[in-house]
């Protein structure tokens, strides 16, 4: 009776053998929303231009809904900071074609902090009743305060600009970049909600309540069916005329940050393009256009201070019989500006626009005695800052209202809007994309335009020194494009047009909206986890 055998089960002899796999499942619980957030933000980056494939962004933000899902906001910030790595790595990548892997990295991990505290706020709201309305109210907060700073603000990668080819795309016309990616962005995270309550119910047999299951489903038919519903705000057809237009792409002579390294040699690439345009129309073979569009940096030396430069796009403009707007850089007052020229064929130059959003560590160097510390030749690469103009660009070309945005100014709402409430007709985006080489940044500028076209219902042209130049059309499509580093021009009859969709009479009101919507729910969370604590404290 006193000699008794030691069980085999005892919890001491099963210890060793649980504890493996006790280590590998927390490992597992770790390292698996970390890979799934950065692979969910790769896939964000796959769903932009020059890929069509805008639909990616939806499981893109499946994905990150159910990393974030139930977490805490330290979680989520970690888990947010991967997801903006995974989409803003290779989607800036060509910031640092020219000038090496420094800035870019740096410009990347400055802007996936905008993302990571997103993610923050979405991991904190997702305990929330309707938890997708909070959350891709949250996103578009974040992508307002990108586009503001620092440095005045950096809006590249707004999820409406991926959007170019998609479904969603008449919404621009309705809200503005804001509504279409909040549509996209809450389409994503409920199509997650969505599958998360039917493998809920699959798995443990119970009803699901119909609330729940309500706002899920419309979580994702709301964005679709407005989508649909917004398409009457597309239209095409001319309201005050139409003009005939002409976009010259005279090519550059090298690629990279030295384009116009050779005197006047850009100037003259353009005026030869013209020129052989202009003998085109002589000979009957293109119709002759009412106005021609050079692109930024048209002109690479100031024609104001340059006699040999105003002669040469004085002769061209003789040549074509149509005022240009001439792209170039002037000195005026000691101070440099980007400035846009209207040239006309008898009067010379009677009218300018100087670009009023320009591009830092490109067109001006902030905190410059610290970058010098740093490295000295990022200094010498913009050796005097540019200054900023102040008023719109609205040309008045053989009649017709042109409204200019300057390159970068396209990816900033408010200065497209402007010129359309200033009375622009058309959108002409002159650009300079010599140094970014063969990159995927022409192929993302481009969609932009293509976006705003839709929101403001306006023709666009897109006149650049080395491709993609193009003609797009009020409702989003490509009608005519040019290669890459080649000289072309491109001459078509488009639609003038005079009204205002919802988009621009509204201005930054559904962007601000949504910026309350996000506070709302960001406050609903913070003071129901302050009661959460109360209560288990009691």
């Amino acid at each position: 009776m006193t000699v008794t055998a030691t069980p085999v089960d005892e919890p001491e002899q099963l210890e060793p053998q649980a504890t493996p796999v006790s280590r590998a499942s927390r490992w597992v619980n770790r390292l698996l929303p970390a890979a799934a957030a950065a692979l969910s933000g790769v896939l964000l980056y796959v769903s932009f231009p020059p890929r069509t494939l805008w639909w990616l962004a939806l499981p893109a933000f499946a994905v990150f809904g159910w990393v974030l899902r139930g977490r805490g906001w330290k979680a989520g910030l970690g888990l947010g900071y991967l997801f903006g790595l995974g989409f803003l790595l290779p989607l800036l990548v060509w910031t640092g074609v020219e000038v090496g892997p420094g800035p870019w990295l740096a410009l990347v991990v400055i802007e996936a902090v905008f993302v990571a505290l997103v993610g923050a706020g979405v991991a904190a709201v997702s305990k929330l009743p309707g938890w997708p309305v909070w959350a891709a109210a949250l996103w578009i907060a974040g992508e307002a305060a990108r586009a503001r700073a620092p440095f005045n603000g950096f809006p590249w990668g707004k999820i409406a600009f991926g959007q170019a080819d998609g479904v969603f795309l008449p919404l621009a016309a309705l809200g503005g970049t804001p509504v279409l990616g909040f549509a996209v962005v809450l389409c994503g995270f409920g199509l997650y909600e969505v599958v998360r309550l039917a493998v809920e119910k699959r798995r443990t047999g119970a009803a699901v309540r119909r609330g729940a299951a309500a706002v899920a489903a419309l979580t994702v038919a709301v964005p679709l069916v407005s989508a649909f519903a917004s398409r009457a705000l597309v239209s095409d057809e001319a309201e005050a005329g139409t003009a005939t237009v002409a976009v010259v792409q005279g090519n550059v002579p090298r690629l990279g940050l030295d384009f116009n390294a050779q005197r006047r040699a850009v100037l003259d690439y353009h005026a030869r393009e013209t020129e052989r345009l202009a003998a085109e129309v002589e000979a009957g073979k293109v119709a002759r256009p009412d106005f021609v569009l050079w692109p930024e940096n048209s002109s690479d030396i100031d024609p104001f201070a340059n006699p040999d430069a105003r002669e040469v796009i004085e002769k061209a403009a003789t040549a074509i019989g149509a005022p240009i707007s001439v792209g170039g850089v002037v000195e005026r007052d000691g101070k440099l500006y980007n400035e846009q020229i209207l040239w006309d064929p008898e009067k010379g130059p009677v009218d300018t626009y100087d670009k009023r959003q320009i591009q830092p560590f490109g067109e001006y160097l902030p905190l410059r005695s610290l970058i010098g510390a740093i490295n000295s030749e990022w200094t010498s690469m913009v050796r005097q800052d540019f200054s900023r103009g102040s008023e719109p660009g609205v040309f008045t070309m053989d009649g017709a209202r042109i409204g200019l945005v300057t390159c970068y100014e396209a990816a900033f709402d408010w200065a497209v809007r402007s010129e359309v409430t200033d009375g622009a007709q058309l959108i002409s985006v002159p650009s300079n994309n010599a140094t970014f080489d063969r990159s995927e940044m022409t192929y993302q500028q481009l969609a932009m335009s293509r976006v705003r076209a839709v929101e403001h219902s306006r023709t666009v042209t897109v006149p650049v020194t080395s491709g993609v130049s193009a003609i797009i059309m009020p409702d989003g499509k490509i009608t005519q494009r040019t290669g890459m580093f080649v000289p072309d021009s491109l001459v078509q009859k488009v639609p003038l047009r005079s009204s205002q969709t919802p988009a621009t009479t509204l201005g930054i009101l559904p962007e601000m909206l949504l910026v309350l919507v996000a506070a709302g729910g960001l406050g609903w969370a913070i003071a129901s986890g302050v009661r959460g604590r109360r209560a288990g404290g009691v």
